[in-house]
């Protein structure tokens, strides 16, 4: 029978157990990152955050630029997670990029039939022939603005139950300081820094061959921005390679 100050009792409980969980993400991070320089330190948040989530295969984390729609992968724990991630930016669909926009957690747990496979064709072919069958992003947010992502597979379909989730979100919330605290102690730009600053250089090559394309082919800017996707997909490469190929002249669109 319940009695009053049951449901307090259930909050302070509930509150201390998370407490301990975020002081345990923090203790893994700092442990991770120990003795590093800023440039090894990514490397080193990767390998504490699988050992924080242990139920998933494999874990990205990438930053943004001021444009949240070119990312740059600050670190990747094997192949497979740094391939999705570039999948992602390339295609410029996927639970990542959903994330950022949505500033919200976005789970695909099966990525080899519907919904998720209806909802981004191109990236849960991409992401299953990687070796995923299943991928969580979570934004990394400062003050309502999108810093990055967290991201996460498995090489098995399924959900994170409600537990996993939990621990998921508080390393997000970890990292995310982990992310600024390392940009503030590079002094020279080599380690978040150089990333952001990167990501916004990438950023500026695909706009300038945007350009080029609609200049080229009397397209409009969404339809020359489809068509350098659709090269880079073809092709096996990232938006960003394309650009570069086609400013330098060693590409010409119009040759397909």
């Amino acid at each position: 029978m319940a009695v009053a100050g049951d449901d307090e009792f259930e909050d302070d409980d509930y509150e201390r157990q998370t407490d301990a969980r975020r002081a345990r993400v923090a203790r893994e991070l700092i442990v991770g990152v120990r003795g590093l320089t800023p440039a090894e330190a990514p490397d080193g948040l990767c390998r504490a955050c699988m050992t924080l989530l242990p139920w998933v295969s494999g874990v990205s984390v990438s930053v943004h630029g001021r444009d949240a729609d070119t990312g740059v992968v600050l670190c990747a724990s094997d192949a497979v997670a740094t391939r999705i991630a570039e999948i992602q930016y390339t295609l410029g669909e996927g639970p990542c990029t959903e994330a950022v926009r949505l500033r919200a957690p976005v789970f695909a747990t099966d990525l080899t039939r519907a919904p998720d496979a209806r909802r981004w064709p191109l990236f849960s072919d991409q992401a299953a022939k990687a070796g995923a069958q299943a991928a969580f992003s979570l934004p990394l947010t400062v003050a309502d603005t999108p810093l990055g992502t967290l991201d996460l597979y498995r090489r098995v379909t399924g959900s994170l139950s409600e537990d996993q989730a939990g621990w998921a979100l508080l390393v997000a919330d970890a990292v995310t300081l982990a992310v600024i605290a390392l940009d503030r102690a590079s002094a020279e730009t080599n380690g978040v820094e150089a990333w952001l600053e990167g990501a916004q250089a990438d950023r500026e090559e695909v706009h300038q061959a945007t350009g080029m394309i609609m200049v080229q082919l009397g397209v409009g800017a969404d339809e020359a921005v489809l068509l350098l996707r659709a090269r880079a997909f073809a092709q096996g490469r990232t938006t960003t390679e394309i650009a570069r190929a086609i400013i330098g002249r060693t590409m010409d669109i119009r040759n397909d």
